[in-house]
């Protein structure tokens, strides 16, 4: 098949969603498909490496990421893909994808990753009343005139019914997932180490994410300081980028309760530093008051890492079945739980906990995610072969589209 992933951005530090697409994108490619990737990015921007070929259709106007190219670029280019992939809602890429495919005999299909959860029509009130006003118009024509909508887990298609009273669309649980770690355990794990010598020696809190309030990046640092406050062997680190300015506040609390001098900020980490920081910590922490999927969950599962969440993160059941973690609701004293019920746990039951994190990653491994998708398309498709050749672009973004085989590191 040769699809084509639609997506605001592929700028990383915007989230998880590119990750995924070049995950997903990448193990397809590896199954004999061809995946290329449509984004409202600049094309100067320099964050345009990827395992597949981008089109940066931008420059955009307008927080809705408005584009005037890619309209035209798709309706020149969609014949040449088998479907169509859309990933997230309420930016322009979705809405222009449902103009030019709604009619046409390219099907498209969408990923919300989580876009349609209800905490966002609670916490962002005035948000949600701009989103009510081109719901009916827009993102609701998007779902159901897609041939599937595609939901990460069963959790986040049971609450994508829960934001909008008009909601209509074929729903399929696709799953997600994250390859499994590559590289020499050992080099990466001295390699993080010798960035951050003073960890050495220390049991390792590790958060990795965003720095944004939907996080709970402060319930952590407040049941760290009251958990383990006075066990000085422990440190946490905060791995992930500064989103909104908020980091400088999360220092102040933590000066406050006596604790700065054991948190390490490393902004964000990809590559051998980011499987280092996994492989140097005790346990991975994630108080979040939302969370789709967690890709970072499956990233510390990926290397037996006990997963402390809440459960506001939509794998929650999955990990609390498997017994690969430790569940609590997204309050101050939920993440306490969490610590405290780690380090009331004996050596063994630790160790056992490190197994099953592993066995459950299984569940989470990319390329079960990628065959589920594989027959969904399939099933789309079936019927006469409609494999297209793939043709030269009719409309050429720019003169060089970058494409970088291999992982970004």
């Amino acid at each position: 098949m040769n699809l084509l992933h639609v997506i605001a951005s592929v700028n990383p530090v915007i989230g998880g969603t590119i990750e995924t697409v070049q995950q997903l994108g990448g193990t397809l490619v590896s199954r004999g498909h061809r995946n290329e990737i449509a984004s409202l990015d600049p094309p100067d921007v320099p964050y345009l490496e990827c395992s597949v070929p981008i089109y940066p259709l931008g420059p955009t106007t307008l927080k809705y990421a408005f584009s005037r190219r890619f309209v035209p670029w798709l309706r020149d280019n969609r014949r040449r893909y088998d479907v169509v992939i859309v990933h997230g809602l309420w930016q322009f890429h979705s809405f222009a994808a449902w103009r030019v495919l709604r009619n046409s005999d390219t099907p498209y299909v969408v990923y919300t990753h989580g876009m349609l959860d209800p905490w966002f029509k609670t916490h962002y009130p005035l948000k949600h009343l701009k989103k009510l006003v081109y719901w009916p118009w827009a993102e609701y024509r998007v779902l159901r005139d897609a041939k599937v909508v595609l939901f990460t887990c069963e959790q986040e298609r049971i609450l994508a019914r829960q934001s909008f009273w008009l909601y209509r669309c074929n729903e399929i649980v696709a799953s997600c997932g994250t390859a499994r770690p590559e590289g020499n355990a050992e080099l990466q794990l001295k390699e993080f180490l010798s960035r951050y010598p003073q960890l050495r020696g220390k049991k390792i809190v590790l958060f990795l994410g965003r720095i944004h309030p939907k996080k709970g990046c402060d319930l952590l640092i407040d049941a760290f300081a009251k958990v383990l406050g006075k066990h000085h062997e422990w440190s946490l680190v905060v791995a992930g980028p500064d989103q909104v300015g908020w980091q400088a506040a999360l220092n102040r609390r933590a000066e406050q309760l006596g604790i700065s001098s054991r948190i390490t900020w490393t902004g964000m980490l990809s590559g051998t530093s980011k499987w280092g920081a996994f492989r140097s910590a005790e346990i991975f922490v994630l108080p979040s008051h939302q969370e789709n999927f967690g890709l970072a969950v499956a990233e510390a599962l990926a290397v037996g890492l006990p997963t402390l969440i809440s459960n506001k993160v939509n794998i929650w059941r999955e990990v609390e079945r498997e017994k690969a973690g430790i569940v609590a609701a997204d309050t101050f004293a939920g993440s306490c739980a969490l610590l405290q019920k780690y380090l009331d746990m004996s050596e063994i039951d630790r160790s056992t906990m490190r197994r099953r994190a592993y066995q459950c990653f299984e569940r989470f491994e990319i390329g079960q995610a990628a065959e589920r998708l594989e027959m969904v398309l399939k099933s789309i498709l079936k019927g006469p072969d409609r494999t297209i050749e793939m043709r030269p672009l009719a409309t050429d973004p720019r003169p060089a589209v970058r494409a970088v085989s291999g992982s970004r590191d």
